[in-house]
């Protein structure tokens, strides 16, 4: 292992808060870039601007001069589908030329493993100027997790930098032997050029313009056309793209403009995370940190957004499938029928410095799989993709039993193999994240309480999935162990002291008394009795969890409460989504309301409108936004389906395929919204678009278009 390890050694310690810097990102297939509000990438130390490919950072330096300064910023923003980079810039005051003169406009976008940039450079005085122009470039080649905050004792070699008229080409070659290079390419050609500089001496005529055209490439050959023909082909491409994909899933359009920008922003952030696989589209977790295949992040993005967008699901469920682990591997966490957890394709990864090339290590990712499964099966009656998925659900279910055979409680728990791997494996993996009381750390193996949940969730949907594809023994099987597993979750989990079910129980069964949000996500699966539902309900309301903005990770008077940290007390919006569809299952609208109005709020006092992975636990305070994370990824997937799920909590939103219905039972509106238009909510190709008015407490709902045998119930 060439890695120092850190208290926890997965953590991320990057030395500048993400917040702090404003960055603009963009994502396409496997390539992202993370830029500051000029759109320039610089170095730093500690720093995290750079274009990353597969894990690696292949350009870590790439700022746009003028005579030898940085240009004034004058706005700096993304389209509204997340396409492109606009920024917007002016001249600083030089020798000759006084400030605000000559306008400059950034445009940039990812498409195919290579970042486009047109650069326009306009004069609006009314005398011409000479202009120095110089773009500064540089690739450290590191790492993803150094970018994180690991360090590595070795590294690989850096090629000597190959320099053409118009280009220039910088490479590395690996400890594990792989050759990565990036390309840039510039049109027209500089005036001068070298390994770290290319500068165009620029002739503006009054009212004159010239553009510059500027295309970095990761581990691609050379294009056969200009860089400004290939800009205007792509960017056609990737538009043509980014609409198609967009407009698969049904639209939100509301009384409310605020929240139809942060809907809208939500739905171009899933689109630009999520990557087209050759078994469907996967949403990646998030940028910068989580721009890969994640086994939970994506699962869980899938339900939010299943309402929505059901290809998602199928996109996810095939590549889970496809990667399901066969055999037993310590390294990696694998074991036959479990799901995937995390896959790297950095150097790190490769060479094993991190275990994460293609890892298992986590409880919870496997009965997700099957409790998605099953729930993609009630959206959309797909009977032909189950019948694809079922050996693979056969193979996580008989993981399952093996984990309940060896526990000693008949629950399924987790323990890392190896002391590379995540000392916890729920979605709460920090090290210490799972303790107890007295705030000392539970030691292994671990049982939490919301894996129990998806557990029975996952053995009921089976059974549900069973019984539709004709295996009816196998189906009363897992049937009776779903309900064996209830009656020993309520006997082991509840904590009567605390009025909630115990965070988990520790390797010697004893139980770890903290109140946490954990505890809501059992109300998914409905494991819990209606009564202590409500309990646990309640508690999540009161002020110990609920800041204002959302419910916390943890209770404010557990003893390891902390705002600041990732999982001890913090606000999570995808926590809060699954909580709120928890409540709404068992009938608690009201509760699932405030979680919807804490998250818009906080969207309030977001840049872009965009919901963070997390946010800072403090109590709300008057007249002041939220307080933010400072390494929490922005985007994230499931915090960007946030809202659309508990959305549909509140409307009591589902499908009925075989009679063809979307069912609206006991909807709510919260009071920021008197109107909802859902636009093309689909089952098979049949479409509905459904009008629902706050009407006092009530909601009426009327029809506004259909195509094919849809129809739309309202239960009140």
């Amino acid at each position: 292992m060439d890695s120092t390890a850190q208290p926890d050694d997965f953590a991320i310690t990057a030395q500048v808060s993400l917040v702090e810097q404003s960055f603009r990102t963009l994502k396409h297939g496997d390539m992202f870039g993370v830029f500051d509000q000029r759109g320039d990438i610089r170095r730093w130390p500690g720093g995290t601007e750079g274009i990353y490919f597969n894990d690696t950072r292949t350009l870590s330096e790439f700022e746009f001069l003028v005579g030898g300064h940085s240009p004034v910023l004058l706005s700096s923003t993304l389209r509204d589908d997340n396409a492109t980079l606009t920024c917007d810039l002016s001249n600083p005051d030089l020798p000759g030329l006084s400030s605000n003169l000559i306008h400059i406009r950034r445009s940039r976008f990812l498409w195919q493993g290579t970042c486009h940039e047109r650069i326009s450079i306009r004069n609006f005085d009314t005398a011409p100027h000479s202009l120095p122009v110089e773009i500064r470039y540089g690739a450290d080649f590191i790492d993803l997790f150094e970018v994180r905050g690991m360090t590595r004792k070795r590294h690989g070699v850096h090629e000597p930098a190959e320099v053409g008229a118009a280009e220039v080409v910088l490479a590395y070659e690996g400890l594990d032997r792989r050759r990565r290079s990036t390309r840039l390419r510039f049109d027209p050609p500089p005036a001068r050029i070298d390994e770290g500089r290319a500068r165009f001496d620029v002739e503006l005529a009054p009212g004159g313009r010239t553009l510059i055209f500027v295309e970095i490439s990761c581990d691609r050959e050379a294009s056969t056309r200009l860089a400004s023909e290939h800009f205007l082909s792509s960017l056609a491409e990737q538009r043509r793209w980014t609409r198609q994909n967009s407009a698969r899933a049904a639209a939100i359009e509301t009384s409310n403009e605020v929240f139809n920008e942060a809907m809208r922003r939500a739905i171009s952030d899933v689109t630009m995370l999520t990557t087209e696989k050759s078994t469907g589209p996967y949403p990646y977790a998030g940028i910068p940190w989580f721009s890969t295949c994640f086994g939970r992040d994506a699962i869980i993005t899938a339900l939010n957004m299943l309402w929505m967008d059901p290809a998602i699901a199928r996109g996810v469920l095939l590549y889970l499938a496809e990667n399901q682990a066969t055999g037993n591997d310590a390294a990696s966490d694998a074991e036959p029928g479990k799901i995937l957890h995390e896959v790297r394709q950095g150097e790190m990864a490769e060479l094993g410095e991190v275990p994460f090339r293609r890892y298992y290590g986590s409880v919870d990712s496997t009965p997700l799989f099957v409790m998605l499964a099953g729930a993609y099966l009630q959206r959309t009656g797909d009977v032909g993709t189950l019948t694809t998925l079922w050996p693979h659900i056969e193979a996580a279910l008989a993981w399952m039993d093996q984990y309940t055979e060896r526990d000693a409680g008949g629950f399924v728990s987790y323990f890392r193999q190896t002391e590379e791997g995540l000392a916890n494996q729920g979605w709460k993996d920090s090290f210490d994240s799972i303790s107890h009381a007295d705030g000392s750390l539970a030691e292994g193996p671990i049982a939490l309480c919301e894996v129990q949940s998806y557990v029975f969730a996952a053995r009921s949907a089976a059974a549900v999935v069973g019984r539709r594809l004709g295996y009816a023994q196998k189906a009363a099987a897992e049937e009776a162990k779903a309900h064996r597993l209830q009656l020993a979750f309520e006997e082991r989990f509840w904590c009567e002291s605390l009025g909630t079910y115990a965070l988990a129980l520790d390797g010697a069964g004893r139980q770890c008394k903290v109140r946490s949000s954990n505890a809501g996500h059992v109300l998914l699966s409905g494991i819990a009795a209606p009564d202590r539902a409500a309990r646990v309900a309640a508690g999540l309301m009161d002020k110990t969890f609920f800041n204002g903005w959302g419910i916390r990770t943890l209770a404010s008077n557990e003893q390891r409460y902390n705002p600041m940290s990732y999982h001890n007390g913090s606000v999570w919006p995808h926590d809060n989504a699954l909580i709120a569809l928890g409540m709404a299952r068992y009938g608690l609208k009201l509760q699932a309301e405030r979680i919807l109005g804490g998250l818009y709020d906080s969207s309030l006092y977001v840049d872009l409108r965009r919901l963070p992975e997390l946010f800072c636990g403090f109590p709300r305070r008057r007249g002041q936004g939220p307080t933010f994370y400072p390494v929490a990824c922005s985007p994230q997937a499931w915090a960007a389906t946030a809202m659309h799920a508990t959305l549909g909590a509140c409307l009591g939103l589902s499908f009925d395929p075989a009679e063809c219905n979307v069912v609206f039972d006991r909807p709510r509106l919260p009071p920021f919204l008197s109107e909802v238009r859902l636009h093309n909510l689909s089952l098979g190709e049949a479409r509905i678009t459904v009008v629902l008015r706050r009407m006092g407490n009530e909601v009426a709902m009327n029809v506004a278009a259909r195509r094919g045998t849809i129809h739309a119930v309202l239960r009140s």
